[in-house]
């Protein structure tokens, strides 16, 4: 019989999808201010077919006026590299209940490590739909952008660069992201950053956008992050690249796609 904890950690994640965890994140504790929720799962909803004010940094849900603790910030080492949990849940996280209910991967269950769906697309792993994808090969990709704003209010698309990516994931639950060498330090009060997420395909087309208080050490340049501009798909056509900063995927909400 599951003690009331454990029933507790693994009940709310039926529907739960993946964000990335870690110190320095709002709505780490849930969008409720007054209590820290160890086994929220907020933060993980999807954002879809909502207008621009709803799914920018998860206003529908609370999550933009839910910061995270007072000198809780997430970290970038210019030149260095950082880690977080890709997990359904802060349950199957270390961040909650000392880690006991986490695995390698982000639902605490075990997988084989070439876990894989049934089939061909659209068909999903038919374990975790949430992961949407047949296998690691097939996992869209995720990203972290940074705002040199200190206040989310003042974050735009176009002051709020992807500065960092991890092919194939979300797949295993710790994923470490690099950090460029050049990226230049943040202003006194830090920089917001969001993470980022758009499945290729595999269910409902959904996307992910978490925010963070995070601050660049160590950085000697001297460089600015120039206007971030809208990214143009070109595996088949590298002319058609952007160059420079370039901005989220923001796709399938009613409002504020830029593809």
């Amino acid at each position: 019989m599951l003690c009331p904890v454990a029933f507790l950690a693994l009940s709310a994640v039926a529907q739960a999808h993946t964000v990335a965890w870690i110190k320095g994140m709002y709505c780490l504790g849930g969008p409720d201010l007054s209590t820290d929720n160890a086994n929220t799962n907020t933060a993980v909803d999807p954002l879809y077919n909502l207008t621009y004010a709803e799914w920018w940094f998860q206003h529908d849900r609370g999550c933009d006026a839910a910061p995270p603790a007072a000198g809780d910030i997430l970290q970038l080492p210019a030149g260095g590299k950082f880690t977080v949990e890709l997990a359904h849940n802060r349950a199957q996280t270390t961040l909650s209940y000392g880690g006991k209910y986490t695995s390698e991967w982000p639902d605490g269950k075990e997988h084989p490590e070439d876990w894989a769906g049934p089939g061909s697309p659209p068909e999903c792993i038919q374990d975790d739909g949430a992961m949407h994808t047949n296998n690691q090969s097939m996992a869209a990709g995720t990203a972290f952008a940074i705002s040199y704003q200190s206040e989310m209010a003042a974050v735009t698309m176009e002051n709020l660069a992807v500065f960092t990516v991890l092919e194939h994931t979300p797949w295993k639950r710790v994923a470490t992201y690099d950090v460029p060498e050049d990226l230049p330090a943040c202003p006194p009060g830090g920089c917001t950053c969001a993470w980022l997420w758009v499945p290729n395909g595999c269910g409902q087309s959904n996307m992910y956008m978490a925010g963070y208080k995070c601050n660049v050490t160590g950085s000697t340049s001297s460089r600015k992050v120039a206007a971030a501009q809208v990214p143009v798909y070109c595996v088949d056509d590298t002319s058609k690249c952007v160059k420079g900063a370039k901005q989220m995927i923001a796709f399938n909400q009613r409002t504020g796609n830029n593809v």
